[in-house]
């Protein structure tokens, strides 16, 4: 049995259905009781980070468990409760979902220090582990849908900074290798798609697959805050996207890997292959 957290999001479904579809055992755990979100044949539980009588159900029976946390104020306490029942358990592997730059310093501040704080319990867990660092995900894009479809700008927080933007879909085939061939065991994988691309070179490849006009608006980070905060984000959450962002918008997200073709033994998809599959999104036709 594989354990998904993070099951409905992003990334956690399509593992779940990639773990269904090679004959896996996969057991999706969920926040919610109908578990609607899940495949048929998939075991659901109904668990929260912060009840730790329902981790210990999750886990039980449990050989490996794929940690995607995603609390609303950036901290590594759902990880580390995880992590600590699981092993308690038994539970022999753990695959880890980060984000890429990890632990660099930027000015004063370091990023994504929730999920090196993260890292490091897993590093120690005594689990056999592996790390994904993802780039820039391309369904980010979808917050855009409602003012592409109202034909208003979208806004651009990172300026002409370039990233190595991926489809979701390639995070999660990733990761089914992982958690399924000890041989990617105690390694770190940076996930990139095949293609350097700026907000504006994202718009521009939107506004070709849907046919009508994408324009993009810088937003600079002071604004970017402010507009955070009275959204209604919590302040350490603003915080740790600034940061990533202005990292971004500085140039140091340049990066390209061939760690998804090593894993999976093909190209990962470009960003043109993952709009051309949400089209829909963004012009509110089928």
């Amino acid at each position: 049995m594989i354990l998904v957290t993070g099951a409905s999001g992003t990334v956690g479904r399509h593992v779940v259905q990639l773990l269904l579809q090679s004959g896996h055992h996969a057991r999706a755990m969920t926040r919610a009781r109908s578990g609607r979100t899940v495949p048929p044949g998939v075991d659901v539980v109904q668990a929260d980070f912060e009840d730790l009588d329902s981790l210990r159900r999750a886990v039980a029976d449990v050989r490996a468990v794929f940690l995607l946390t995603a609390p609303a104020t950036p901290m590594p306490d759902h990880d580390l409760a995880v992590l600590e029942i699981a092993r308690s358990a038994g539970v022999s592997s753990v695959v880890k979902l980060s984000a890429i730059g990890t632990g660099e310093r930027f000015g004063t501040a370091t990023v994504g220090a929730w999920h090196q704080a993260a890292e490091d319990a897993v590093h120690a867990s005594g689990l056999a582990w592996t790390v994904l660092r993802p780039s820039s995900f391309a369904s980010n894009c979808l917050y855009w849908a409602g003012a592409i479809r109202a034909g208003q700008p979208v806004p651009n927080l990172t300026g002409d900074g370039e990233q190595g933007t991926i489809d979701p879909c390639d995070i999660a085939a990733v990761a089914v290798a992982a958690l399924t061939d000890p041989a990617h065991a105690g390694k770190t994988y940076t996930l990139t798609g095949p293609e350097l691309l700026s907000v504006p070179h994202q718009a521009s490849q939107l506004a070709d697959v849907i046919g009508r006009p994408v324009v993009s608006m810088d937003v600079p980070s002071t604004t970017a805050t402010q507009q955070l905060l009275s959204s209604g984000m919590p302040p350490a959450a603003v915080e740790a996207t600034i940061i990533g962002t202005a990292w971004a918008r500085a140039g140091h997200n340049r990066i390209l890997t061939d760690d998804v073709a090593k894993v999976l033994a093909r190209p990962p998809a470009t960003f043109r292959d993952w709009a051309q599959r949400h089209r829909e999104a963004f012009t509110g036709t089928q």
